[in-house]
């Protein structure tokens, strides 16, 4: 008889995860982007709302909140309630910031639970025409004649792009300084109206500014030539031991049930893979992935471990 009642008793505190996770979503979704409008994280996340929106029958709404490396919208989701109805979107930072920032407001592995990786893409490491340098080996030679004078732009602090610079810095021994932004779009002005040299972003959003010559690419960051782009060399060619591709995933708080949150997860791989989103994201540059949450958090623990190498190597600091 205790035994039936246990059973009874598991079944009635299930009873309502379930049921939250046939009804989800209940109401509008907010998708937290944490670099202002405009950026290489604020496409995809337009991208992926908007498919949300048609699956879910409810507003998708994407919110913007920059700041501390994309820590500021981070910590939302984090303190969110955990309903499924606050996500967030994360890129590398996510894994760098643990190891960069003593100060984090969250534990990145206790406090937020992967939903789904949304896709990789390519950085690239491109500079104003006017640079004499078109290749990293020309890069360096200049910057060894010019140490601590030329400056590079990322979206941000703690970001992938910073990380890899800092990385090629450590590898050639050259001198580089950063300019941190708050997102990948003032990053590209500053450096299309020639006021940084150098700029660190995702290749596809920066490929209007590449194809209308208003920025040069000097090198890829990935481990080997992009499929899409062969004509692009990468950084490895010439300094061995530096490479980086960029991650955009989705996050929700801890505490979000878990059925609930493999329904999320089931519903965005799908829409991630489906062929009129994929076909989008493929044009833009991204390699789509949809990946359940067991395999996202998998991943999450495995970068946390090869970035905080990275920036114990390099003496990376947050500016």
């Amino acid at each position: 008889m205790k035994a039936i009642l246990r059973c009874f008793a598991f079944a009635a505190a299930l009873a309502p995860l379930v049921s939250a996770a046939q009804d989800y979503p209940t109401r509008a979704v907010r998708l937290m982007v944490p670099f202002p409008p405009g950026g290489a994280t604020d496409i995809i996340g337009r991208l992926v709302a908007g498919k949300m929106q048609d699956v879910w029958g409810q507003p998708v709404l994407v919110e913007n909140r920059p700041g501390a490396g994309t820590v500021v919208g981070t910590d939302y989701v984090a303190k969110a309630a955990p309903d499924g109805h606050t996500l967030g979107m994360v890129v590398t930072a996510y894994v760098i910031n643990p190891s960069l920032r003593a100060d984090l407001p969250y534990n990145t592995l206790k406090d937020l639970t992967g939903v789904t990786q949304v896709s990789v893409q390519h950085l690239v490491m491109a500079a104003h025409p006017s640079l004499p340098a078109s290749s990293i080996p020309e890069l360096i030679a200049l910057a060894k004649k010019e140490p601590g004078k030329l400056a590079y732009a990322t979206p941000g602090s703690g970001t992938a792009m910073h990380l890899s610079v800092e990385l090629l810095k450590t590898n050639s021994g050259i001198d580089l300084v950063h300019v941190p932004y708050k997102g990948g779009a003032p990053a590209q002005q500053d450096v299309v109206a020639g006021h940084v040299p150098i700029l660190m972003d995702v290749l596809y959003a920066v490929q209007p500014l590449i194809k209308s010559g208003k920025i040069k690419v000097l090198a890829l960051l990935s481990p080997q030539r992009a499929r899409e782009s062969p004509q692009y060399p990468v950084v490895a060619e010439a300094v061995p031991g530096v490479s980086a591709l960029s991650i955009v995933g989705i996050v929700a708080p801890a505490a979000t049930p878990r059925d609930l949150v493999r329904k999320i997860s089931v519903d965005i791989a799908r829409a991630v893979k489906s062929s009129n989103l994929t076909d989008r994201m493929k044009q833009q540059g991204m390699e789509p992935v949809g990946s359940m949450p067991e395999e996202f958090d998998a991943l999450i623990s495995s970068e946390i471990d090869k970035w905080a190498k990275v920036v114990k190597l390099s003496g990376a600091k947050v500016d």
